[in-house]
């Protein structure tokens, strides 16, 4: 359906939503799906466009969580583990199995990791990814090939997940669509509507035209992320600070830094992290930190302190420390952490709350990318309790995501694979046009044909929505993403019929985000 005339239905009104999503970032499109599925007419508005926030900028892992093992959450690593399984399971072409070494530089090390990640690995039962094994130091330098051999002992090696994190979020866009589902990007809530003291929906402004209106339903779920509490204050009233917001930062290597098919994982760095170097579409991913923030940013910026730290890590782990102009790309996430009790952000709990306000709306906050269907499972289960929804029972564990498919064609690259069952006819769509067919950069694997794609099936706005979220172009390599810019704006501007002012407005806009991807030394 076109984007006016979604608004257009939006606009008319009519009988209540029974449910309506505030968010639409990993947990606000889960909990839509989960709504969706169990035959709730749902509605779901996102301020800006579809995994914006923190569900773009993860370290794509899907995993239990090695670091919650060691703090004894293991409740959280249970409930990852299995959520882990069915994201493998449901969207194949988007999750996959991956290797990852632990190096160890002393003997006791060895078997504390050896134990640790067979616990680990007993924890995920049958939806285990494979067994963790101990290596020797001629192994581990076989599957790190370039890491630190001074002083090397041995390592461990292990399975976990990994995913393109924005590439899901579209997956979950479009099976919330093909379940009956209306989503809506650029649409900011901009204040509730309550009656006799109950939230009954919001007042939403269309980003694009400024048009307001109101959107009636029997339950609101604010997915809002970091930003719950912005949302939480419009009902009034004081609210109790809820969040601590923590900062994690990544920076894009070149594939020579880490030429091997594993991950390095580092257990503890100096300040007690976990860091993690992993081969991701033909780059290496270098991240991530853990630094409390004071408040919410749209686009939050790595630190200097946090660009050293990875840099450093990278020197001491894998070879060489890389030169500023080696740094594809640089991007942070804020995580929203549920405040208990204080204390450092990397020891805050990862366990998702919901909470019920009095005048009935409802707030799903705290937990991570892996456990984002059990999020959007408890927070429909709360709403069918709190609002007298329909009872049905959970599908979503079992429900193949949109371009589900059991094997990726054969001559597919690792970009074009995230399609799923979608390629074939994207391939046809690009063949129709011989303008559609040509490489978007020289240094990106990207065709001029996916920008229509976006545009047409994806709900892709702005550049940015193309280049950083249905393309992954911004965050593997922002240099060459802005210098292929130009074309996408060319091409989405026809394809949405703006004019030569509109396109301009939305590359400049663009410049001013993608400025903050690239890498420099301060």
């Amino acid at each position: 359906m076109e984007r006016v005339e979604v608004l257009r239905r939006l606009g008319e009104g009519g009988a209540p939503w029974d449910v309506l999503i505030l968010g639409g970032g990993a947990t606000g499109l889960g909990t839509a799906v989960e709504a969706a599925s169990r035959g709730l007419r749902t509605v779901l508005v996102e301020r800006y466009d579809f995994a914006k926030g923190t569900s773009s900028r993860s370290t794509k892992l899907v995993h239990g969580g090695v670091r919650y093992l060691e703090q004894m959450n293991v409740t959280l690593v249970l409930d990852a583990l299995r959520e882990r399984g069915y994201m493998l399971r449901n969207a194949p072409h988007l999750v996959r199995n991956l290797g990852f070494v632990i190096p160890a530089y002393d003997l006791l090390s060895l078997p504390y990791y050896a134990f640790g990640l067979k616990v680990y690995e007993m924890l995920s039962g049958k939806l285990s990814l494979g067994p963790s094994k101990a290596l020797s130091r001629e192994r581990t330098m076989e599957l790190l090939p370039g890491v630190k051999a001074d002083g090397l002992r041995g390592g461990v090696l292990y399975q976990d997940g990994q995913f393109d994190d924005a590439r899901y979020a579209i997956a979950l866009l479009r099976t919330f669509q093909d379940l009956g589902g209306t989503a809506i990007n650029y649409v900011e809530a901009v204040g509730l509507i309550e009656r006799d003291g109950k939230v009954i929906g919001a007042r939403v402004r269309d980003g694009e035209s400024g048009e307001e209106f109101e959107l009636a339903a029997k339950a609101v779920i604010n997915a809002t992320g970091v930003f719950t509490e912005q949302v939480l204050g419009m009902e009034g009233g004081e609210h109790e600070p809820l969040l601590t917001v923590s900062q994690g930062s990544h920076i894009v290597l070149p594939r020579e830094f880490l030429p091997g098919s594993s991950a390095l994982m580092i257990p503890k760095t100096s300040d007690g992290r976990v860091l993690f170097a992993i081969p991701w579409h033909e780059a290496v991913i270098v991240g991530t930190t853990d630094e409390g923030v004071p408040r919410s940013s749209v686009e939050p910026r790595a630190m200097a302190k946090e660009r050293s730290f990875l840099t450093e890590y990278v020197g001491r782990y894998m070879g060489r420390r890389p030169e500023p102009s080696e740094v594809r790309s640089v991007w942070s996430g804020l995580r929203p952490l549920v405040r208990k009790g204080g204390g450092k952000t990397s020891k805050l709990s990862r366990d998702h709350t919901i909470l019920v306000s009095k005048a009935g709306m409802i707030t799903v906050t705290g937990g991570k990318w892996t456990t984002y269907r059990k999020m959007g499972e408890d927070a429909i289960d709360r709403a069918v309790e709190v609002h007298g929804l329909p009872k049905k029972r959970s599908t979503t564990a079992e429900m193949r995501l949109h371009g589900w498919v059991a094997a990726p064609l054969d001559d597919a690259g690792e970009w074009e694979a995230v399609y799923g069952a979608d390629l074939p006819a994207l391939r046809a769509l690009i063949a129709s046009d011989a303008r559609w067919g040509e490489r978007l950069h020289p240094r990106l694997p990207y065709r001029v044909g996916e920008i229509v794609w976006a545009a047409r099936f994806e709900m892709a706005r702005t550049v940015e929505d193309v280049l950083a979220r249905r393309m992954r172009a911004l965050f593997l390599d922002a240099r060459a993403a802005m210098e292929a810019a130009p074309v996408v704006a060319r091409v989405l501007a026809e394809e949405l019929g703006r004019s030569d002012a509109e396109r301009e407005w939305d590359l400049e806009r663009f410049y001013g985000v993608a400025r903050g991807y690239v890498y420099e030394e301060s």
